[in-house]
């Protein structure tokens, strides 16, 4: 019988698999109603072929924030979010690519204490990246049924918080997906760290909700109310997004309240 050679990566939504002899039959994130498969097909790559063809860029998002993602863009452009914290970094949500330059840059500047994922479309390259820095990845177990590369790494979260620390909090928000997550970070004035949870729009003065992006799905009024009340008690000032420069710069929280209301109007017709 043939042993499982590769951990081979969805084109799509740049999910990496537990290895397998050849590439699985399909992509269960993927064929979920919130994203979609390729309209010519599933289509599979490994960390050896992105090596061959992409490369990860940096670049500042703001005060002791970098963000890393890849260049040409993979998948649905996936980029995630260095937060420099006093004992090292912790890395929200994930990139498909982990190479040793860039890994090298984050021990220079203490290395990663932890990964935390906002939701499955971020899991990609989460347990490479684990295995790199000897750290836990947390994922809040109303998600598990989509992790798709099962690892000791990974810490499953439950209930409505998580303490990470330093500052620093998982929220369980809801909406996009029924685990998914908000990070807080108490420092300087406070930062919300969301991924899809809320989107901040283009034009980084308010944000928005969906159950499916890409498919245009709204998410419910009761899901927006219960995200919105999560983060009563936390104050932030900036917001930062799943995007490149997707980022209220100030007077996050007040954003997050005022954009609810003239969602949560649109949904009865108001």
């Amino acid at each position: 019988m043939s042993e499982p050679t590769d951990c081979y990566i969805c084109t799509q939504c740049a999910t990496q698999f537990a290895a397998t002899v050849g590439p699985p039959q399909s992509c269960p994130i993927c064929e979920d109603e919130r994203q979609f498969v390729n309209p010519a097909g599933q289509q599979w790559t490994t960390a050896g072929q992105l090596h061959r063809t992409h490369r990860n860029v940096i670049a500042s998002e703001g005060p002791g924030v970098i963000g890393i993602g890849m260049t040409p863009d993979f998948a649905i452009g996936q980029r995630a979010l260095l937060i420099q914290g006093a004992d090292g970094l912790v890395m929200w949500d994930c990139i498909p690519l982990r190479d040793e330059a860039l890994a090298e840059m984050i021990r220079a500047l203490g290395g990663l204490r932890a990964i935390a994922i906002s939701h499955p479309h971020f899991h990609s390259a989460m347990v490479d990246w684990a295995h790199a820095f000897q750290c836990p990845v947390y994922i809040h177990a109303d998600n598990q049924k989509w992790i798709m590369r099962h690892d000791r790494s990974i810490c499953l979260w439950e209930g409505e918080s998580r303490d990470l620390g330093h500052d620093l909090t998982l929220l369980r928000c809801g909406g996009h997906f029924p685990g998914s997550a908000a990070l807080h970070h108490a420092g300087d004035g406070g930062a919300l760290f969301t991924g899809d949870t809320f989107y901040v729009n283009p034009d980084r003065e308010t944000v928005g909700w969906m159950y499916s992006f890409p498919n245009h799905i709204p998410v419910s009024a009761a899901a927006v109310r219960r995200a919105v009340d999560v983060l009563k008690p936390y104050s932030f000032r900036r917001v930062y997004s799943a995007w490149w420069n997707a980022i209220i710069t100030d007077h996050g929280k007040e954003a997050i309240s005022r954009s609810a209301e003239r969602y949560i109007a649109a949904l009865a017709g108001a």
